[in-house]
């Protein structure tokens, strides 16, 4: 069998920052959002249990697809195999990102320029 797809998902959640592998990566039905499914995680076969990706993995536990919105997303790379699942803070003090409207409001509806600031 072939060797299929894999990526890597950075995404920021609460001021922490996760980093997960799918093998499924979509724009989902929903608008504003990216459709995750077939999320993977390692395969324990040694004695030695990383708990950052235990604890990622219970979060995940019985899920079958996570819509995530794409505002959050910071990266999302196609790779080769699969690294370790990790939740880690976000660096960079006190200050979060404001969550932006994917349209910008009071949009003209097609008049061709009626934003903020025209004349009517």
């Amino acid at each position: 069998m072939a060797n299929r797809q894999i990526y890597r998902v950075i995404f920021a959640n609460q001021g922490k920052v996760y980093e997960i592998y799918a093998r499924s990566i979509a724009q989902g039905a929903l608008f504003g959002f990216i459709e995750i499914e077939e999320l993977v995680f390692g395969a324990r076969s040694t004695v030695v249990v990383d708990p950052t990706e235990e604890r990622i993995k219970a979060e995940f536990e019985g899920v079958r697809r996570s819509y995530l919105p794409m505002h959050s997303i910071i990266r999302i790379d196609e790779v080769d195999k699969q690294g370790v699942s990790k939740i880690s803070r976000a660096e960079g003090g006190n200050v979060t990102q404001f969550p932006v409207p994917m349209y910008p409001p009071g949009g003209g509806g097609g008049s061709g320029g009626g934003g903020a600031g025209a004349d009517s």
